[in-house]
């Protein structure tokens, strides 16, 4: 019978991964669970870097950015020496279940340590939104505000001085992000590493943007397109008059990351959280809990695993007829 569990977050912080922490605390205890937070992720589950908490050592986390355990990268957890000595950390405390809030390479650590039989549980969390099991993942969803409010910015300083933009964001290999805030930003064009762009096509697209009377171009750029914003600008900066617009470059970077969670990932963290802990509770694990449709579902670890979510064409499809 469960009678103790351990939580971390694991790879990039995303906004909500706080209240999801205090989903796992509280509803955890609520059931008569000894929690214990894991500090720095699986680095700090290899140091034994694991401390009791209860309700109030989650107070007031709910509307903060970032994740109150901290998180770390570590080699060491991709090692059957390292993933030995964490089991063995969790054994000394008498922790019998584990909760992993993170993204794709995480899930990917929790799927290995769920076949050396540890029972654990993985919350779907990344700014990228490229895990499977999962219609959207927690943090993704302000990201997309946070990139949006600069992009709603950047076309105002762009209408002023007659310039384009080529807006780097974030996703790693997965154009999710991109999408989205090309989408709801009227962006002249998105380039994702999913569907690659030829250059003379994106400058049809300036160039009949200006056509257009348009005062301002901005095109949204993965940062996982090969040489991303940067490699997009140093080839067009011979042919600029023929754009129509002077081009600059904004990499909006890790401020994707760090915003206050708004409503929506606040919810689901919160939803998913418990869901967490409902499963281990049930005997269920060696599962990612995600939400599809609205409703919480539970995906095997092993079908999770090293796997990235496709995008949907049919948005790029919607965001090229818009651009007219």
């Amino acid at each position: 019978m469960l009678k103790s569990v351990a939580v971390l977050t694991s790879g990039g912080d995303a906004p909500g991964m706080n209240a999801a922490i205090r989903a796992v605390v509280r509803l955890g205890t609520d059931r008569g669970l000894a929690v214990h937070g894991v500090s720095g992720g699986f680095r700090g589950l290899i140091e034994g870097d694991i401390r009791l908490m209860g309700p109030r050592d989650v107070g007031g986390i709910l509307q903060l950015g970032g994740t109150l355990l901290g998180s770390s990268r570590c080699p060491e957890a991709r090692t059957e020496a390292g993933r030995r000595q964490a089991l063995s950390q969790l054994s000394a405390r008498g922790i019998d279940g584990l909760v992993v809030i993170g993204g794709n390479g995480s899930q990917t650590g929790a799927e290995a340590f769920s076949r050396l039989g540890l029972p654990v549980v993985g919350v779907a969390s990344t700014i990228d939104n490229d895990l499977l099991g999962t219609d959207v993942t927690i943090g993704a969803s302000t990201a997309v505000d946070v990139a949006l409010e600069s992009v709603d910015r950047l076309r105002v300083t762009g209408s002023s001085h007659h310039r384009g933009f080529f807006v780097e964001v974030m996703g790693r290999d997965c154009g999710w992000l991109a999408t989205m805030v090309g989408l709801a930003g009227g962006a002249e064009a998105i380039v994702i590493p999913e569907q690659p762009t030829a250059p003379e096509a994106l400058a049809d697209e300036i160039r009949a943007a200006h056509g257009r009377g348009k005062r301002h171009a901005i095109v949204v750029v993965a940062e996982g397109v090969p040489g991303g914003a940067d490699a997009l600008a140093a080839h067009f900066a011979q042919h600029e008059s023929h754009l129509g617009f002077e081009m600059r470059v904004c990499r909006l970077g890790h401020v994707q990351r760090g915003g206050a969670p708004l409503m929506h990932d606040r919810l689901l963290a919160t939803r998913l959280g418990a869901a967490a802990i409902e499963a281990l509770a049930a005997g269920r694990h060696g599962v990612l809990v995600g939400e599809i449709g609205g409703r919480s579902v539970e995906t095997p670890l092993a079908e999770v695993a090293g796997r990235t979510k496709a995008m949907d064409p049919s948005l790029l499809a919607l965001g090229a007829r818009l651009e007219r």
